[in-house]
């Protein structure tokens, strides 16, 4: 199958957590015998044209006008997507699918979708809603319609969990049965043959202390806020703790401001950007992860703590409260609320049983559920959905339009009898 990635985001460019689901989701339908090329946008100095193992990359400049705002951003970027898929149908000839990868390239898919009468299945990673607890603007209406119009132009709709499938079926009035859940997956062998560097801990935190990690953006739907308020009690129960934030985001210096306040400077340490080596080593150096989040469609990030061998503590939203079963395969925390974050973080440092109890489980699970073997077959099947339903609906509108022409032709007769009948009368009484 000739497969169309639309992205706004390809590694080694990542703004959140889509670049790494479409290069792992493409890799692994490489590996399983289909083409796929990836179309997206093109940053600083990368290249216009790259083959990822496999993977056609395709990137993308705006034009040399530099836009007003952020739409017309998209815009300019959507026209640029649209001109290079026309160039490579040219070329290679049509795709099999068109895969859309959130909002942002909605107006590219449902053209080539139109233009050239090819499958459209989209993801919806997030939707502007949830991100920011309902729609307050004139710019978040603009991104929710947007979202909307992609599912509407969609044979098939993917999403990363049950929460995400009925909060866009609430959203967007789709029918439930449109809308699949397939989850994100993680590389099993991402921390085969890791093991902790003491060394690099060192750089961050005292050997007698536990290191509790946030890994991910500094934005509030995360809730690191939250994190930093519960380490009073933490630290009252378990004084050897550290707070080790590694991430980058709008919101760092108001946390770092927050910090200061509480006086909690020595005991929490924020990393800024890691690179890939650099997250697996510090992973591997934690001893509870943590992911406070007030919103999360998904949390790929929770995967990956759990997969490393850390054990987890998630708040009970979205796709992480899927994802984890408390004092089973990780602990759960409510929501926005630092005294039940603080009591889980701790019963984890206080109980080593229990961390090894729910970090074998974490990893059997992650193992099971989780892996691109498994996700690229469920979107393969909805490609294939995708597809089957495109061409009824083609056959059907074949069906009407020969309706329609039989009828028109019928009733051409029928008018022909009805004048020549009109012409014989009028000749009889002449």
């Amino acid at each position: 199958m000739k497969i169309l990635m639309l992205t706004w985001e390809y590694p080694p460019r990542i703004v959140g957590g889509i670049a790494r689901v479409v290069h792992d989701l493409s890799k692994r339908l490489i590996k399983d015998g289909h083409e796929v090329t990836v179309i997206t946008y093109r940053e600083d100095d990368l290249p216009y044209y790259e083959d990822d193992k496999g993977v056609d990359v395709y990137r993308v400049d705006n034009y040399m006008i530099n836009p007003n705002n952020f739409t017309d951003w998209i815009m300019q970027l959507n026209f640029n997507m649209i001109t290079k898929a026309n160039e490579l149908i040219a070329e290679k000839g049509k795709f099999d699918v068109i895969h859309a990868h959130d909002w942002l390239v909605t107006y590219s898919a449902k053209t080539l979708k139109n233009s050239y009468g090819i499958p459209l299945v989209s993801t919806i990673h997030a939707t502007e809603a949830g991100r920011n607890s309902g729609i307050h603007n004139e710019t978040q209406r603009y991104v929710n319609d947007t979202e909307w119009l992609l599912t509407y132009e969609s044979s098939e709709v993917i999403v990363n969990s049950k929460f995400m499938k009925n909060d866009i079926q609430r959203l967007f009035g789709l029918p439930y049965e449109k809308i699949n859940v397939i989850p994100n997956g993680i590389n099993i062998n991402s921390y085969t043959g890791i093991e902790r560097d003491y060394d690099f801990r060192r750089q961050y935190a005292a050997d007698n202390e536990k290191i509790i990690l946030f890994m991910g953006r500094l934005v509030y739907e995360k809730g690191v806020q939250h994190l930093i308020s519960a380490m009073p009690k933490i630290l009252d129960g378990y004084h050897d703790a550290k707070l080790i934030i590694a991430g980058k985001g709008g919101m760092l210096d108001e946390l770092k401001a927050q910090v200061d306040a509480m006086g909690l400077g020595e005991k929490v340490y924020f990393t800024g950007y890691l690179n890939a080596k650099q997250v697996s080593k510090m992973y591997k150096c934690a001893d509870v992860s943590v992911f406070p989040s007030t919103y999360e469609p998904f949390g790929i990030v929770a995967l990956e703590a759990m997969l490393a061998g850390v054990p987890t503590v998630v708040s009970d939203v979205g796709g992480l409260n899927e994802i984890v079963e408390h004092r089973v395969d990780g602990m759960k925390s409510y929501a926005g609320n630092p005294n039940s974050l603080a009591d889980s973080i701790l019963e984890l440092l206080l109980n080593p049983e229990l961390c090894d109890k729910v970090t074998k489980q974490a990893k059997i699970k992650v193992k099971n559920e989780f892996n691109w073997a498994k996700i690229a077959q469920d979107t393969y099947f909805t490609y294939e959905k995708a597809i089957c339903q495109t061409m009824a609906e083609r056959q059907a509108k074949q069906i009407l339009q020969e309706r329609a022409k039989k009828a028109k032709k019928a009733k051409g007769t029928e008018n022909e009898i009805t004048n020549l009948l009109s012409f014989k009368q009028r000749q009889a009484f002449a």
